[in-house]
């Protein structure tokens, strides 16, 4: 009788919390309404006697638990300071449901989009936690802390008639229309473009208020889409007039005492290797053979520290913008134009302040030595990587020589790099021929070559050379310095079972025993998909299950690369943390001790949040652009490879443009489709149909939508 006792006791207990979950949920809708137990009652359907009495004892159960307070008899509102709430940033998805990311917590937290209140897109919320049943942890918004953004873009939709219109956003970082009143639309007309700010959000109300702050054009037009991409990512597309006035009034002329305290390696040959519509030249090489057979190659790097300055204007905006943006047709620079293009880029024959690593290197590409320092240098001659690359093939034409010797050397570090557990992820990336109004004419894909690899090779020795100066004393003990890197964590292990399963059933196999071993096992795996119908899908796969690459003060090795200590010191005319390494790095050249580790963690948190901006948005333009194209193949057909599966539907991208449509579910008359997340598939109940990542179908090209950016196709046959 015990037994039965405990478990009536137990289901009873179940019970009266899967009440409390409805009732907290009821009156999260409202949180600062107070309710009496009939209102409450009323609210989760719970009518009849025996419920009510449910009811009230759910009621001082929440009691107890101090998630509800006790206004006065009888009446309760939630209580705003709950024990055991948490804080997290909130991320939707496309069926309006949520995800609470938490610090410490490695499940994220489920919202339901009934329980989501005002959040909105990377808010930080404060939620309460619930688990019924053995189910993963659920939870409710209580509050927004603190707002991710408060503008946004969409269409406008005047009201006629009415003293009033909507703004409907265009990205899903907001689950509702924003309301304008009518002496808030900032001239905008029905239909336009606009950039919106939200003002106000009242408790209870469905849409937020805002006002209309720019209008930026015609849905569609090529400029209103580009720079609806810059405005919904926040990226400013000019510079402030005072930080404009600030760069043009800057010193720059090269000589008198700054030279003399540099190294002055200008009778050195030194030469750029860039892409061919490149203006900005971060890094230089230069080669000389010295009198031990050995080679110094120096890596010289834009000095942009000895021109932007902290505590000025023009470093401010650098910080804020954190990198260059890339988009399609244009370049929205970290620094203005007479930096980035003219002062710091290091232009052919002209002398430039630069900040070195230089090397000795022996015949099989070991470093004997090696020096850091600022210099003086003198690009001989400016080489786009196609010229760098006749000459490695053809063995012809000036330089011939010391860029056969770089790609000799280059070739021994790389192989070195893989062996110790690089992986060699090479991605030809799209590109597009535009004609003289920004309209694409042509697509291409951009292949990594001997003249690629050999300035990667070079960039990489500096970056980590760099940084294992900084980190490590002579006998390799850590220094504790505080210092920027660039780090990459190892996979997660759940994602490289999943993939080693997957491959599996093609044939392939996977060690997972060790970090070596599974580096070794992608390359291998790369190298053996290469050129087969699943090279697509398998790649895809294997990038899947990487981490992120962060900015970070905590040196926990970079996995891709392979290397324990690794920064970004190459490129500071375009990446803000490349320039904090330049600071700390004479910092302590100069003997200066290590500063708070806590400041940089937040530099190198906001450089890594604006990253990932800069390639959304550059990720952004090459849909618009690849959508722009593909307007003029309305209605033909095409063969496709199956990129991505969901339970709503599956992409299709076309080989020869890397254009992405999408195929809906519902679209498909000929069964009714089911989602099979652990086999990247969709199956026909009634025949069996199956639709799976890799596959190759032939595709209709049915619309192109440019306002989002989106292919639909339709299926010819499988």
């Amino acid at each position: 009788m015990a037994k039965k006792s405990k478990f009536i006791s137990s289901k009873n207990n179940n019970k009266l919390q899967e009440i409390g979950s409805l009732i907290f949920n009821f009156m999260n809708k409202n949180s600062e309404k107070i309710y009496n137990y009939k209102q409450i009652a009323d609210g989760i359907d719970y009518k009849n006697p025996r419920q009510r009495e449910q009811v009230i004892q759910s009621l001082h159960k929440l009691l107890s638990e101090k998630k509800i307070i006790e206004t006065e008899k009888g009446k309760y509102i939630l209580n705003l300071n709950i024990e055991g709430t948490l804080t997290g940033t909130i991320d939707f998805n496309q069926a309006g449901n949520a995800y609470v990311r938490i610090d410490g917590i490695e499940d994220d937290v489920f919202i339901h989009s009934k329980n989501v209140k005002d959040a909105i897109q990377g808010d930080k919320v404060l939620i309460v936690t619930y688990n019924f049943k053995g189910k993963k942890m659920e939870g409710s918004v209580l509050e927004v802390l603190e707002r991710k953004r408060d503008q946004f873009v969409g269409t406008f939709q005047l009201i006629k008639h009415k003293e009033f219109g909507f703004v409907v956003c265009d990205k899903k970082h907001i689950n509702t229309d924003i309301f304008v009143p009518l002496g808030k639309i900032g001239g905008a007309k029905d239909g336009d473009k606009v950039v919106v700010k939200m003002t106000e959000w009242r408790a209870g109300e469905k849409n937020p208020t805002g006002e209309i702050i720019k209008v930026l054009g015609i849905p569609g037009d090529h400029e209103t889409e580009i720079h609806s991409i810059l405005a919904e990512y926040g990226l400013p597309y000019a510079f402030p007039e005072e930080v404009e006035n600030e760069a043009q009034n800057i010193d720059k002329s090269i000589g008198g005492k700054e030279v003399e305290k540099r190294r002055d390696m200008r009778n050195v040959c030194t030469f750029t290797i860039d892409p061919k519509d490149a203006k900005d030249f971060d890094d230089a090489l230069s080669i000389q053979k010295l009198d031990n057979g050995n080679w110094e190659i120096g890596v010289h790097i834009a000095d942009v520290s000895h021109y932007v300055v902290p505590g000025t204007l023009l470093d401010d905006e650098a910080y804020d913008r954190a990198t260059s943006v890339y988009l399609v047709d244009r370049v929205v620079p970290m620094l203005p134009e007479v930096l980035s293009n003219e002062v710091c880029s290091l232009r052919p024959n002209e002398d430039k302040y630069t900040f070195s690593a230089v090397f000795e290197l022996n015949e099989n590409s070991e470093v004997q030595n090696e020096w850091f320092g600022r210099t003086v240098t003198h690009s001989d001659r400016r080489f786009s990587y196609e010229d760098a690359q006749e000459r490695i093939e053809t063995q012809t034409g000036d330089l011939t020589e010391e860029i056969l010797v770089l790609d000799r050397l280059a070739k021994i570090l790389r192989k070195r790099r893989i062996d110790e557990g690089a992986i060699t992820f090479d991605r030809s990336e799209v590109r597009f021929n535009l004609d003289e109004n920004s309209q694409p004419i042509g697509v291409y894909f951009k292949v990594s070559k001997d003249s690629n690899h050999l300035i990667e090779e070079f960039m990489l020795l500096a970056n980590r050379k760099v940084s294992e100066f900084v980190s490590l004393k002579k006998g390799g003990a850590p220094t504790d310095l505080t210092f920027i890197y660039r780090i990459h964590d190892d996979p997660d292990p759940t994602k490289l079972e999943a993939l080693r399963d997957f491959v599996g059933t093609f044939g392939y196999k996977m060690d997972l025993a060790n970090t070596k071993k599974v580096a070794q096992s992608l390359n291998k795996l790369l190298s053996e998909v290469k050129g087969k119908g699943e090279e697509n899908m398998i790649e895809t796969l294997a990038m899947r299950s990487m981490s992120k690459a962060i900015y970070s003060t905590n040196p926990i090795g970079h996995y891709g690369l392979g290397f324990d200590y690794y920064s970004h010191f190459t490129s500071p005319i375009r990446r803000y943390p490349d320039l904090i390494a330049h600071r700390l790095l004479q910092h302590y050249l100069d003997g200066g001790k290590s500063p708070s580790k806590q400041e940089y963690e937040e530099k190198c948190k906001h450089c890594s949040s604006m990253e990932r901006l800069a390639a959304d948005a550059e990720r952004d333009s090459i849909k618009f652009m690849q959508v722009k194209f593909m307007e003029k193949h309305l209605g033909e057909d095409f063969t496709g490879v199956i990129s991505g599966v969901a339970d709503f539907g599956f992409w299709v991208q076309i080989p020869e443009n890397g254009a992405e449509g999408l195929i809906k579910l519902r679209d498909l008359m000929d069964d009714s489709y089911t989602y099979d997340q652990k086999n990247h598939l969709v199956q026909g109940s009634r025949t069996g149909n199956q639709y799976q990542l890799g596959d190759k179908v032939t595709i209709k090209v049915m619309k192109a939508n440019l306002i989002q950016k989106q292919l639909d196709f339709k299926i010819i046959n499988s």
